[in-house]
């Protein structure tokens, strides 16, 4: 009896120190999978990478004995690429929290590879509002923005201003798709109509057939359901077309920064869009746009894409903090995220959903005039903002399974 119970209690001693020493693991490693090369690459790429180094020099654990260790890598826009990638990663680089990965194919792609790995994925450049609804998952937080969120701001924006008929221009692939859909149930809902529409490849540089069928359609708004290098290619066209001098208006349901910088004010003038972060918002985001911009190689400030890796990042490295460690459980990290408010200088107060959809602010804006522009990178006007409860959906009308109804 005495040997069993000495040996129960020897075992019972190094469980216990085991879970002594997993509680002061302090290393983590951060994955900034983007797209480094291609048409989404200014909106993250390297400036996302930035990003999550400023956020890990600024999260104070080094001061505290953390080991922070940051890696990039290129999905290159293609789905296998970036689960290949991010397999590497999590199997034999240890990484513990993947953010980024603009591409909502390549995000959904990765999403399921973070949750059976049980890492941790904070996605701040994928669109599609997938992520926290049919296909959630309780390894993801998604930052930022979403295809839901810019239909129910942008897009009845526009219908409840007169533009009730609609042709989209849509990328042909999952974000394309979704923010096709949730534009087009916003269009509907409020009386609208969509008389047509167009799918093109992701990466086109010639949009004159697109346009030419957009024109004939004689609709009012014609929806851009594209991002970076197509949206910028897009809008720049329709401008050669005089489509919007013959009296059609281009709604850009997604514009960044670096977007508008391409396209040049006397261009872009006009066009309403809405973002969730912008430099020049206040004190706060004008220190970090400042130091940002400064070790950035084109001396850009950040997108809202990277200002959410930033913000994210910060969010989870309080959690560990808060954890006492690190205990490489993705689910238990997420968790602890989840538990807690988020606060940052970037978006402000808010919280993570259940469903890991980060709710806060949303921004109505419009470019300025090349009269109106002040100062390099000065290209938006604040139109109106809209609060967080009432940007992004509903938990009530959430399909993903972590909700509880």
């Amino acid at each position: 009896m005495k040997k069993k119970l000495s040996a129960l209690l020897l075992g019972t001693a190094l469980t216990l120190g085991g879970g002594v020493a997993l509680a002061q693991d302090k290393t983590v490693k951060v994955g900034s999978l983007s797209d480094q090369s291609g048409l989404y690459a200014d909106l993250g790429g390297p400036g996302s990478t930035l990003a999550a180094q400023m956020a890990a020099e600024d999260s104070g654990l080094a001061a505290k004995g953390w080991k922070i260790d940051i890696v990039s890598g290129d999905h290159q826009n293609k789905p296998d690429v970036g689960v290949s990638i991010a397999r590497q990663w999590l199997d034999v680089d240890k990484v513990d929290v993947i953010v980024d990965v603009p591409n909502s194919g390549v995000a959904l792609a990765v999403n399921n590879v973070i949750k059976e790995k049980n890492a941790v994925y904070i996605n701040s450049g994928a669109a599609t509002s997938d992520l926290t609804n049919a296909q959630c998952s309780p390894n993801t937080v998604h930052w930022t923005y979403d295809t839901y969120m810019l239909a129910h701001t942008t897009g009845q924006a526009l219908v409840k201003a007169g533009g009730d008929t609609w042709f989209f221009l849509t990328a042909d692939y999952a974000f394309g798709a979704a923010l096709e859909r949730d534009t087009t149930a916003v269009i509907t809902a409020n009386g609208g109509k969509v008389v047509g529409g167009v799918k093109h490849p992701l990466n086109t540089s010639d949009f004159s057939s697109f346009l030419l069928q957009a024109q004939s359609s004689k609709a009012k708004i014609i929806g851009l359901a594209n991002a970076g290098g197509d949206t910028t290619n897009s809008i720049k066209q329709a401008a050669e077309f005089g489509i919007v001098k013959g009296g059609q208006k281009l709604a850009a349901l997604l514009l960044f920064l670096t977007d508008v910088k391409a396209i040049g004010l006397e261009t872009a003038q006009g066009l309403n869009f809405t973002e969730t972060f912008y430099w020049d918002m206040n004190d706060d985001t004008r220190a970090f746009s400042k130091k940002f911009a400064g070790r950035m190689k084109n001396g850009a400030p950040p997108t809202m894409v990277q200002a959410g890796v930033y913000a994210g990042l910060l969010h989870y490295f309080k959690a560990l903090d808060a954890l006492g460690g690190n205990p490489h459980d993705g689910i238990k990290v997420v968790e602890k995220m989840k538990s807690m408010p988020t606060e940052d200088k970037l978006f402000g107060k808010g919280e993570i959903q259940p469903n890991g959809r980060t709710i806060h602010s949303a921004y109505l804006f419009e470019v300025k005039k090349p009269s109106e522009s002040k100062a390099p990178w000065d290209f938006y006007k604040l139109v109106g903002t809209v609060p967080g409860d009432q940007a992004f959906r509903p938990l009530a009308e959430s399909k993903c399974p972590l909700v509880k109804k």
